[in-house]
């Protein structure tokens, strides 16, 4: 994430069993059946034909839509508030009011809406104190009541029925190893909604792991923190739920995992982790280099420079999304990377130069002497700590391991989280192309190669949605900027179908973080529309979504 403890999750809003339902759960990035009656479209395009700029960084982050007011609902993490915007006319949104959340904490840093009501996730003054969800009333934005949860409430997601709203609990620490340290349990609240009621609240926790690192660890999840339990040390991130609302998986992003979590019972039955990606393998290379113009050097030039390393990816997704094809549930996750980098006591994230002192095991790698160099392996960004205080170094302190963060890719899995299929480096073959955009620019500058030895394009967000018998994927790129769109339809060979990139260089709408897709039948036009939020340049884009046929 770009900016902590905003931690800018995309929302997203998809269709239901029936189009013509009223307002749409933010299901996790979930699609479900169209109406039978809706044709399937050959291919489609996206369109920006409108937006709202908020003015500064920070002014649009996660954005949820309520289909009766027509209004859309903006995390304005600059403010620390959810910016209204009349949506009656997508071309020309406009601001009509403002929720402010002082009472309760220090700012929102998620909305979610369903039926009208609205669900505001927000961080404590402390944010390793417990946090609050407020449910306000979208047509006049009243304030109907407020329940306690877990620290750093991170996303929210009401299940398909609106009876139920899931929360994770980020419960990221405040700094390690200091008198005043605090590293807050994560978990899942389950929070029973009842309407015109109370609302109570459940805890899916990981208290039941505790005891168990060793394993977990052996199994592949990533347990680190210093000082740290299980149920410290894991950091839910992002939801996406089950047709029924029965079953969610959460992703654990810095522990490269996804939890299973029973709702009814308010449960954690699984932690699955998700293994590395392998950069050596033919299509799934990166550009590994800020400086990779020359050959065998440390003072190289910027260049686009794709090729295959023997590194392993860490997958540390953000954002997951849920989708069913014959019968079968798949989930899609887009693998950020995240590094725990951001408060005193410890720092995971170094470069593979100066994380290998004493150089690369021969053994391991070949040309060891020359792949450590900056023009080749030298800048790329990696971990000094895989997992549970293990550098990846043999006897001699030479690296035999190299684990960068982030697999630059969307990835397709089983409800097992086995892989079936991953977009290796397509991401990056395809912004290479950009003609308003630098290759690997970040989200604050127009800097060629500025992200290749970091995380790349840098996927955060994913949305899927449902038109006649075809699924496709949305999937927004946090640094180069854009949303990314693939038919999924076929889980194993996905298919790219568009890109749509709305920045300037430096300037335009930068930064995209919250995916909401609404379909066209609680459209205000008529017309499916995707909106993002871009945290940088604090724009709200519309984009209209063309079906042809």
């Amino acid at each position: 994430m770009s900016i902590r403890h905003r931690r800018l999750i995309p929302r997203t809003v998809f269709a239901t069993a029936v189009l013509a339902a009223a307002a749409l759960a933010a299901c996790g990035g979930d699609d479900d059946d169209p109406s039978p009656f809706e044709q399937t479209p050959r291919t489609l395009t996206l369109e920006k034909i409108g937006g709202f700029d908020g003015g500064v960084l920070g002014a649009a982050e996660i954005t949820a839509y309520d289909a009766a007011s027509k209004r859309l609902f903006v995390v304005n993490g600059a403010n620390g508030t959810v910016d209204v915007l009349d949506l009656a006319d997508p071309a020309a949104p406009r601001k009509v009011g403002s929720i402010v959340v002082a009472a309760f904490g220090a700012g929102v840093n998620s909305v979610a809406v369903h039926d009208g009501l609205v669900a505001l996730a927000i961080e404590a003054a402390v944010k390793t104190d417990p946090g609050v969800v407020a449910f306000y009333n979208a047509a006049d934005l009243r304030l109907l009541n407020s329940v306690t949860v877990g620290a750093l409430p991170d996303m929210v997601v009401f299940t398909p029925d609106g009876s139920k709203l899931l929360v994770a609990n980020e419960g990221e620490p405040n700094s390690y190893g200091a008198p005043d340290s605090v590293d807050p349990e994560g978990s899942v609240s389950i929070v029973t909604v009842n309407r015109g009621g109370t609302p109570t609240v459940a805890t899916a926790d990981f208290r039941g792991y505790n005891g168990l690192e060793a394993q977990l660890r052996s199994q592949g999840v990533r347990l680190y923190g210093p000082g740290a339990n299980a149920a410290r040390d894991i950091e839910p991130e992002y939801i996406a739920l089950s047709a029924d609302g029965a079953t969610a998986w959460v992703t654990l992003q810095e522990n490269n995992a996804v939890a299973v979590v029973d709702v009814a019972t308010a449960r954690v039955t699984a932690i699955k982790p998700l293994g590395t990606k392998d950069h050596s393998l033919p299509g799934m290379g990166l550009d590994a280099s800020d400086e990779d113009g020359g050959t065998n050097t440390n003072s190289g030039t910027p260049v686009l420079k794709i090729a295959n390393y023997p590194v392993k990816g860490l997958f540390l997704p953000d954002a997951i999304a849920r989708y069913t094809v014959g019968g079968q549930n798949y989930l899609i996750t887009a693998n950020e990377g995240d590094a725990r980098a951001d408060w005193p006591g410890f720092n995971e994230e170094t470069r593979v130069r100066a994380h290998c002192s004493a150089g690369l095991d021969p053994a391991v790698f070949a040309d060891a002497a020359n792949l450590i160099l900056d023009s080749n392996l030298g800048r790329l960004r990696i971990t000094s700590t895989p997992n549970g205080g293990s550098a990846g170094k043999n006897a001699a302190g030479q690296c035999n391991e190299l684990f960068s963060f982030g697999a630059r890719s969307f990835t397709i899995w089983t409800t097992d989280l086995a892989r079936v299929y991953d977009s290796g480096d397509e991401l990056e073959r395809r912004t290479s192309t950009l003609p308003n955009v630098n290759f690997n620019a970040s989200h604050d500058n127009n800097t060629l190669d500025g992200r290749s030895a970091s995380k790349g394009p840098e996927p955060e967000g994913v949305t899927v949605a449902r038109f006649g018998d075809k699924h496709y994927a949305f999937i927004g790129l946090e640094r180069v900027g854009g949303v990314m769109v693939y038919d999924v339809t076929v889980p194993t060979a996905p298919s790219y179908v568009t890109y749509l990139n709305t920045r300037d260089g430096a300037t335009g709408d930068r930064g995209p973080e919250g995916l909401t897709f609404i379909p066209a039948a609680q459209s205000p036009n008529g017309k499916p529309l995707l909106v993002v939020g871009h945290e940088v340049s604090g724009t709200t884009t519309v984009l209209q979504v063309n079906l042809s046929y």
